[in-house]
């Protein structure tokens, strides 16, 4: 190898022009065309007059001086096994070359052909050709192609000045601000600063000069990319050897719950050191999504709108647990969906039902399969100890609804359907009329009365007395009221229910329209002033009663004249003025029908109970007779009315203990707790609360 170099000298360059001080006797050397735009310009130019004229055709600065050199080098790679064999020796062929190489300096252009003749005789010889600073840089692989590089060098100095200087003096603050303007604002407005902080206040034709709409695009596509490489981690995750494998191994012969598919999850070691990996991985893409983001919303202060981004969420161990259930159970036919627990059906993108495969049972203890059945999983095979299999479920094999008929006969002829039910109601059959007492210090039936105050009425069976074997089921109720021509009274109705008798306290409030309970359905008579009120209850609402209290008042449009009247005094039907708010009721009627009702039989198991309870002893040791009054309560209280969500219901098994049994407060405290401790221990269900209500 040998190389020569050397180095140029340094060249400075001044522009003298600028450096007059006497532009008056001395002008500057401008071009007629920049003299011809700074005379277009005025006196008092505008930012866009500046840009447009001046700034996009001329620039911002001017060279004042500067200062070139560098250096120069010859760098020559020779192969002495390669040299002409023409040559008397090898040493005679270096001693060439290094004298050729010598003269380069001298005679540059002869020096570099006698070296591209003697690399294509002999291909003997690489050479470098370098220069530092404006002169380039050659490489010369093969003489006949040269490539240029300018490398930077120290010693090249620019020094640049704001072309205002060769404006006037009251143009050179105007040229430097639009000047801003155009670096800043891009031409789009006026760069303003105060108070140390500068913002370009935007021209009417570029309300977003402020906002860096290019970059924001650029942040908000990278943020989308960056969003799907999270999802593409969620699905390298899923597609995994260890999560497949996991998937593979889960149990098919039965329904696996969250809790189940937690420990099987929990017990994968490989697939839990897969899961920290995709842990690591998002954090590490949740960090760089959280820079760029603060990035993109910091570009976008100024901005008329934010942009809208959401920082995607990593999913929790109860997500991934949903998931895996989904792909057990909503994986069919191609589709796919998300699976509900608590509902145990799945949610298909497609709309239909086509992604759900067959739920296998849940076996478990008590009334959950023991195993489920070979010829279909969706069904029970077996059932635990207490339980008998129906129906593919497993039910409670002691309770028999035949049974609790000795007790109270639920079952009867006039337990008719929705539909026929309703039909009767609405010809008010006299099958299901229920005759009852009609009890009032206020009101008489058929006979005119001032409703402006309350007037309280009684419907009562007084059964303690007269049917003590019987209960009485209420299924509608029926008032036919008259009122005066022209009348401006509007009944407005508050009803009581004493269930199994009792005070007025003891008694539940018909919520009218609340809950989905029905309202009453007024009818006119043909050809009269009275009218039918009539409550349909039916199978959905039908409820026990003993006794009903009806409370009326009015909404009436009172004459101004009565206001004051106390409306307690005799009916005067003479008096036009008072004719108008008078009414009767000309008659009530109780829809229903009666259960036979054994309560001799009934107080002695329950009393059974209260015994075992007291004593001390195992108080759940008759299975029969706790599963037997089990029943019992739950088909009363179902016939409890409704409440508003969240509320318990009302207790009506407590107040048939106490008013048809006779059982004192004690007694029912004692059969409560010895049913709720046996269903929650024994049976293994959940206790129903209720309200007090007796």
């Amino acid at each position: 190898m040998d190389s020569s170099d050397r180095e140029f000298a340094r060249w400075k360059v001044r522009n003298t022009a600028i450096e007059r001080r006497d532009l008056i006797r001395n002008p500057l050397p401008l071009m007629p065309d920049f003299q011809r735009s700074m005379r277009m310009l005025g006196r008092r130019p505008s930012t866009q007059q500046f840009i447009d004229t001046i700034i996009k055709k001329y620039g911002t600065h001017i060279l004042i001086s500067a200062t070139l050199g560098g250096e120069e080098a010859l760098t020559m790679y020779m192969a002495k096994n390669k040299l002409d064999r023409k040559m008397v020796n090898a040493t005679q062929g270096v001693e060439a070359l290094h004298q050729l190489a010598s003269s380069y300096f001298i005679d540059r252009d002869g020096t570099m052909r006698k070296l591209h003749e003697i690399q294509i005789s002999s291909n003997a010889i690489k050479v470098t050709e370098t220069r530092t600073g404006p002169l380039g840089c050659s490489t010369y692989d093969n003489l006949d192609s040269v490539s240029s590089v300018l490398l930077q060098s120290p010693e090249s100095k620019l020094h640049l000045q704001g072309l205002q200087v060769i404006f006037p003096e009251y143009l050179q603050e105007k040229f430097v601000q639009s000047a801003l303007s155009y670096i800043m604002c891009n031409g789009e407005g006026e760069y303003i600063c105060q108070k140390s902080r500068c913002i370009c206040k935007c021209a009417e034709d570029f309300p977003q000069c402020n906002c860096p709409t290019t970059d924001l695009q650029i942040m908000e596509n990278t943020l989308v990319g960056m969003a799907e490489t999270w999802e593409a981690s969620y699905s390298d995750f899923e597609n995994s050897d260890e999560f497949k494998s996991f998937l593979k191994r889960l149990p098919a012969t039965h329904f696996l719950p969250v809790s189940s598919v937690h420990l099987l999850w929990g017990s994968d070691w490989d697939l839990q050191n897969r899961y920290r990996l995709l842990q690591s991985s998002l954090e590490v893409q949740r960090l760089k999504i959280q820079r760029t983001a603060r990035k993109l919303f910091g570009l976008s202060v100024r901005c008329h709108h934010n942009p809208n981004h959401q920082m995607p969420r990593e999913r929790s161990v109860l997500q991934w647990l949903n998931r895996v259930q989904s792909f057990l159970y909503c994986n069919e036919n191609g589709f796919w969906g998300n699976f509900l627990e608590s509902q145990r059906s799945c949610v298909c993108h497609t709309g239909a039902t086509l992604c759900q495969r067959p739920i296998p049972c849940v076996i478990g203890g008590n009334n959950s399969c023991a195993m489920c059945s070979l010829a279909n999983i969706s069904q029970c095979g077996s059932c635990n100890k207490g339980y008998k299999l129906y129906r593919g479920r497993c039910e409670p094999q002691n309770v028999d609804s035949e049974r609790s008929e000795q007790f109270i006969s639920f079952e009867t002829d006039l337990d008719f359907q929705d539909l026929e039910l309703k039909y009767l109601l609405q010809k008010m059959d006299a099958r299901l009329h229920i005759h009852t007492t009609f009890i009032s210090n206020e009101v008489r039936l058929e006979t005119f009365f001032d409703p402006r105050w309350r007037k309280r009425m009684s419907l009562t069976l007084k059964s303690n007395k007269n049917r003590m074997d019987y209960l009485h089921m209420m299924v509608g109720l029926s008032m036919k009221i008259c009122q005066m021509r022209n009348s401006s009274v509007d009944p407005m109705f508050f009803v009581y229910v004493n269930p199994f008798s009792g005070s007025h306290s003891e008694g539940w409030s018909m919520p009218f329209g609340e809950h989905g309970y029905p309202r009453w359905e007024k009818v006119r008579l043909q050809n009269s002033q009275c009218f039918n009120w009539t409550l349909l209850l039916g199978n959905r609402w039908k409820t026990f009663f003993e006794t009903v209290h009806i409370y009326l008042r009015s909404r009436a449009k009172v004459p101004t004249v009565l206001r004051n009247d106390t409306g307690q005094g005799p009916v005067d039907l003479s008096d036009p003025n008072k004719r108008q708010i008078y009414i009767k009721i000309s008659d009530i009627q109780v829809f229903g029908y009666s259960l036979r009702f054994n309560a001799d039989l009934l107080r002695s198991a329950v009393q059974q109970v209260n015994q075992s309870y007291t004593q001390g002893a195992q108080f759940y040791s008759s299975s029969s007779i706790m599963l037997l009054l089990l029943d019992i309560r739950e088909r009363i209280n179902r016939l409890a009315p409704p409440v508003a969500p969240g509320k318990p219901q009302l207790d009506l098994f407590s107040c048939m203990l106490k008013h048809r049994l006779k059982l004192n407060n004690s007694e029912m405290i004692r059969v409560n707790h010895a049913l709720d401790m046996y269903n929650t221990e024994i049976l293994k269900q959940s206790d129903h609360l209720t309200s007090k209500l007796c």
